[in-house]
């Protein structure tokens, strides 16, 4: 289990150390320490290694002002008021006693809510649902409680049919119909019973995904629970505010791996834990740089170098405090972690990351990895066997992740009356509900909400379904997704047979928030012009991906297909390169009957 030193705050040591070298020669094996600082940053010139930031007081990271010219609207945005000050300072209060013809007739109170406000997990819909926020969680591991979840209820049961909840792809709730002058009350709400928003959007450090079987698994290779909550408690600074990594080049993606299944996708996070041994001692390999943007998307590379357990927070301090401090900040589509790594190269990234540790030392990376690459993913749909005897747990298919307040009610009750009041989420925007008494389980399954609404057995199609918000609420959404994902597969499932599961991703733009590229069959939105030359909303397909010990971006199929054709090219899709049979329409089968007669 990780240290609580991992809590720890390290200031990064100057840039030459007599300290590092008699550490050095103090180890046994030199063979295990990075070349020297110098050798690994040759043909980097040494300005550039020079932090762009600066502290400030209220411990405010600040762009120096030597690099502000050609920096994006964002940054600006951040130099004209600290985002942080809104929680630090209690400026939301102020901000929430405004009315929002108050806040737009000035730029930096209007700021405050489309941009700043995101620093708190706030996300102003004024495109779709103008004065309504959505509110993202921090939930790491997925792991909440039954009374987190009555009381996000409560939140959104008291926006009627403005309210709603989303199951996300990075293992977390986000709320919907939230209004400003409530947002005082409702993060005080979620003190109390254990939650925080601080820190989930913009450019910050995302929620910590971790495996959502963690610690019922009978197959885990680690229980990742204490290390994602030492990360969220380490990056929010115990749901206080860290303002150390709250002032990013971009958003940050980081998970921690515990199963041979990969259910945390470490291929997409710009740092992933990769649990190894070495010299009898457990700890990490760690893999760094994986992101999707709209003009690139890539998978994560080994930056050669393994941390012991108690070094988790440590490295992943040093990592975002070079991103931090070296990190460029123009063109948002080139400021996430990859860009930097393209452009110092990845030991020249790996050094500025060893001079950053506390004893500026960072071993290689280990050659005895845990996770079995020839593991067959598992599905946690359905009921299965905990490692606890006795015990089960129960895989919920959630349709694209949206639930209202009475579903959450409901399952809060579930887990209550047949686990212990604990419920996972899952990057697939599914729930789990562990601790489910063997003697129990038929009853459980016999509940309402699982027969009606959120089955543990889906067809092949559903449950492998994913989906963005979509632009029913996301303004930069070109497309509606959720409603057209279910439509669509709905509508495929009727005309061929399937004898596996086939995953299917909607996005509704390049953002690629519903993660297209990592699905068998991805769908992302764009606009496009239909048969008779209308414009019509569409979607290019993307094919080939994989996830697990295999994983794979996939490869654009077919570009601009309009939304209304998608069906007959799915289907297609599904003979060709899955194995599916089609179905006889009944109409036809009636017209062969109605012929033979």
């Amino acid at each position: 289990m990780a240290s609580s030193t991992s809590l720890q705050h390290f200031a990064p040591p100057a840039r030459t150390s007599p300290r590092r070298e008699s550490a050095r020669r103090r180890l046994t094996v030199t063979a295990a320490v990075i070349p020297a600082t110098e050798a690994a940053t040759a043909g980097v010139a040494e300005e550039r290694l020079e932090p762009r930031v600066e502290e400030r007081e209220g411990g405010y990271w600040v762009l120096k002002e030597k690099y502000r010219e050609g920096i994006n609207p964002q940054e600006k945005v951040k130099l004209a008021k600290e985002p942080m000050s809104l929680v630090l300072e209690d400026g939301i209060r102020e901000l929430a006693a405004k009315s929002m013809e108050e806040i737009d007739a000035t730029k930096v109170h209007k700021d405050d809510i489309d941009v700043r406000l995101k620093w708190l997990g706030l996300f102003h819909r004024r495109k779709h649902q103008y004065g309504r926020f959505m509110m993202r969680l921090k939930l790491p591991n997925g792991v909440t409680t039954s009374e987190q979840t009555r009381y996000l209820a409560s939140v959104v049961e008291g926006y009627g049919e403005d309210g709603c909840a989303d199951v996300t792809t990075r293992q977390n709730w986000q709320i919907r119909g939230v209004t400003l002058p409530d947002v005082p009350a409702i993060m005080q709400g979620l003190g109390r019973v254990g939650l925080t928003s601080l820190q989930s959007g913009m450019d910050n450090v995302r929620n910590p995904v971790g495996n959502p079987l963690a610690g019922i698994d009978p197959h885990e290779i680690v229980d990742t629970r204490p290390y994602t909550n030492l990360l969220s408690a380490f990056v929010t600074a115990n749901s206080r505010g860290n303002p150390a990594v709250t002032n990013l080049p971009r958003k940050w993606n980081v998970c921690v791996v515990g199963s041979h299944d990969l259910y945390e996708h470490p291929h997409i996070n710009d740092l992933a834990y990769m649990p190894a041994m070495k010299d009898g001692r457990f700890g990490f390999n760690l893999l760094v740089g994986g992101f999707f943007s709209p003009k690139r998307c890539a998978e994560a590379v080994p930056l050669d170098a393994w941390v012991p357990s108690d070094d988790v927070i440590p490295v992943c301090k040093a990592i975002l405090e070079a991103y931090r401090d070296l990190g460029t900040r123009g063109n948002r589509q080139k400021t996430r972690m990859m860009w930097l790594i393209d452009e110092l190269g990845i030991e020249a990234f790996r050094s500025e990351v060893e001079r950053r540790m506390p004893q500026e030392l960072l071993e290689r990376a280990s050659a005895e990895e845990l996770v079995q690459k020839e593991w067959e993913r598992r599905d946690y749909l359905g009921v299965h066997p905990q490692k606890q005897p006795g015990l089960s747990f129960v895989g919920l298919h959630i349709p694209v992740g949206r639930v209202q307040a009475s579903d959450m009610f409901e399952l809060a009750r579930l887990a209550d009356e047949y686990g212990s009041g604990e419920l996972r989420l899952t990057v697939e925007q599914n729930v789990i509900i562990p601790n489910v008494d063997d003697a129990r389980v038929e009853a459980l399954l016999d509940e309402p909400l699982l027969k009606e609404r959120f089955s543990p057995e889906p067809p092949l199609l559903m449950k492998g379904l994913v989906a963005c918000t979509g632009n029913q609420f996301c303004g930069q959404a070109i497309i509606e997704t959720k409603a057209r994902a279910m439509q669509v597969t709905e509508e495929v499932e009727k005309r061929v047979s399937l004898g596996r599961a086939v995953r299917m991703h909607w996005t509704g733009c390049p953002n690629t928030c519903g993660q297209v590229q990592v699905a068998d069959i991805g769908f992302m939105g764009c606009m496009t012009r239909d048969a008779e030359g209308k414009v019509c909303e569409g979607a290019d397909i993307y094919l080939g991906g994989r996830i697990g010990s295999d994983s794979h971006l996939g490869d654009l199929h077919k570009k601009a297909v309009p939304c209304k054709d998608l069906v007959p090219v799915v289907v297609d899709i599904l003979v060709e390169h899955f194995g599916a049979v089609r179905r006889e329409r009944e109409e036809d089968e009636e017209e062969e009957q109605l012929g033979g007669n």
